[in-house]
């Protein structure tokens, strides 16, 4: 089973993420239909099953949202950056944590439009265990009803859209609003949302937490670059899907 680092608690969310539209650059309300259940190791249901972290019980994901494919897993990778090195694949729904010997952890992700907004390097310049999520005051202005109530912002907890971590990309010293982190709507990972950056199930949020120091480099591939690094040098890459279309918003309650 993986291991998993055991923190404080925070104050549990007060509103629901129904009544709530996510925050510029990492947020969402966006429904998204589970994958079809299929054969389920239980080697699998282990890796995802309910952890107790300090004093919060982060939920198991489900059969219904999982698949052999998207649990995290050791895969071939072809690339020359040091091992540690985060190599995010928007296109392709995927993120590697680069290894030794032309291997990669590779993660499945949602990606949301903020999440196709920014490419190139950065670096992990700050790292939250259940972090704290603010309204922008743009978003504060434009729906009053919605956002005024939590203006001051929203602990961390079950119910908080940036889920158990949060990893913040910086690049010359300043934030890219780029934000890798986990959800607590696991039926978007694997998906294409209408808004948020890279989302997580809550256990793979934590399990690259705890391999990735602050500091480390980050590269976001271009929709040109997706595949980079699954075939040996030299090999041409491979089609890739294209994303999906965003499903629509979830009506509030």
């Amino acid at each position: 089973m993986t291991d998993i680092l055991r923190p404080r608690r925070s104050v549990l969310a007060a509103l629901s993420l129904a009544t709530l539209g996510l925050l510029s650059a990492c947020a969402s309300t966006t429904s998204v239909p589970p994958t079809t259940p299929g054969a389920i190791s239980e080697e699998t249901r282990m890796m995802y099953m309910a952890v107790d972290d300090g004093d919060i019980t982060v939920p198991a994901i489900e059969d219904k949202y999982l698949t052999e494919a998207k649990k995290r897993q050791v895969v071939d990778y072809w690339s020359d950056e040091k091992p540690g090195t985060i190599i995010v694949d928007p296109g392709a729904r995927w993120l590697y944590q680069v290894l030794e010997g032309n291997k990669a952890m590779r993660y499945s992700v949602a990606v949301g439009a903020e999440g196709l907004s920014f490419s190139g390097t950065a670096n992990i310049a700050l790292k939250r265990e259940w972090p704290y999520w603010t309204p922008t005051q743009n978003m504060i202005r434009r729906e009053p009803e919605t956002y005024k109530p939590v203006a001051s912002g929203l602990p961390g907890g079950l119910e908080n859209p940036l889920g158990a971590r949060a990893l913040y990309l910086y690049k010359g010293g300043r934030d890219t609003l780029y934000r890798i982190h986990g959800t607590p709507s696991p039926w978007t990972v694997g998906h294409a949302t209408s808004s948020g950056c890279i989302r997580m199930f809550n256990q793979d949020s934590m399990h690259l937490y705890e391999r990735t120091p602050k500091g480390t480099k980050v590269i976001v591939l271009t929709k040109g670059q997706s595949g980079q690094g699954t075939v040996p040098p030299g090999t041409a890459l491979p089609a890739t899907a294209a994303l999906e279309a965003p499903a629509a918003p979830a009506s509030a309650t």
